[in-house]
Order: C-alpha cells, then structure tokens, then sequence
C-alpha cells in the first residue's frame, strides 16, 4: 500500500509540475517617449530651418526658386531650354559640386570635392541625399543652386572640424556628362 500511495503522489507531483512556458519579463520597460520627443525636436528644427530659408528666399527679389519634391530649394544658374534627358536610374553621370553655409561662406570648395562620377540610384557613394535627389532634376551643361536642409545635407554628422550639427547648406552643382543607361 505503501508502494502505491508513492506512485500517486510522484503520478500527481508531475502532473501538476508540469506548466507551459512562461513569458520572459524586461528587466527594464521603456514608455517610448525618447522617440515621441526625438520626432518632436526635429519637427521644431525643420520648421525653424524651413522659416529661415524661406526669409533667404524672399530676401533675394532677383532670383526665381522652385520647391522640390524632396524638401529642397533651387535655382537654375545655367539652364538648357533643349528637352535633353535628365538622369535616371543606372545613368553615369560626372559632375562637380561645392558646399557653402547660407551665408555664403565656402566650406568645401568644387576643387576640394573634385569631379565626381556617380551612378544614378546605384552608387554608395558618399554623397548626401539632396545631391542625389538634386541631379535628377539637371540636364547636362546645365548648373543649379540648391538649398538643402539640414536633414538633406550633413544632419546630424556635420563635416568634421567644418560644418556643425543640423545646418542647413548652399550647394552649386554643374552636371558634365549624362552617359544613359542601355536598359533606360
């Protein structure tokens, strides 16, 4: 009798001992408000950025801006009134670029950054996004001012011991050579 009652209670103990996984618990939870504050700070900078270019714009009466889709301004320095081809994906193009603040002053000059070869939407060049939102909008020989915020150009990185942290930038682009794609 002894011998039975021992195997039902060692029946029972594991019956009952055994229970399904337990979900594991983070040590320490986070309420997400980083993120929320994060997206808030840069909405602030943006509009700041976005009114003190838009007061650079009105202040210069002789100059005609367009507002691209990306978020940028520009203007046309040179411009073809041809219908030649503008850049697409695969195109190689070469070009040359310089980066100024708002004010004018030079930061990387188009001898510093040299001819640039780039292949449209498929290099990982180092170059900033409104560059390459920017050449698409260019036919060759022509030559365009642009106006990029902080989020287009350097954000957050700057150009060490030369641009600081979220500024905005003048860049004058002339686009050489568009050799097309065989696929376009």
């Amino acid at each position: 009798m002894l011998h039975k009652l021992a195997s039902l209670c060692i029946i029972l103990f594991l019956a009952f001992s055994c229970k399904g996984p337990e979900a594991r618990r983070p040590v320490q939870q986070s309420s997400g408000t980083f993120i929320k504050e994060s997206a808030q700070r840069n909405k602030a900078l943006y509009a700041e950025e976005q009114q003190r270019i838009k007061s650079i714009i009105e202040a210069d009466t002789t100059t005609d801006y367009l507002t691209s889709e990306s978020g940028f301004w520009y203007y046309y320095n040179t411009k073809d009134s041809t219908a030649a081809p503008k850049p697409e994906l695969g195109d190689e193009v070469t070009f040359t670029y310089n980066i100024k603040a708002l004010d004018g002053k030079t930061i990387l000059s188009a001898t510093e950054t040299g001819l640039q070869h780039y292949k449209v939407d498929q290099t990982n060049q180092d170059l900033i996004s409104g560059l390459r939102d920017g050449i698409k909008l260019m036919q060759e020989g022509e030559t365009v001012t642009f106006i990029f915020p902080s989020y287009k150009a350097y954000g957050y990185y700057g150009i060490e011991n030369k641009l600081g942290t979220n500024i905005p930038v003048k860049s004058t682009v002339t686009l050489k050579t568009i050799k097309q794609n065989q696929e376009n």
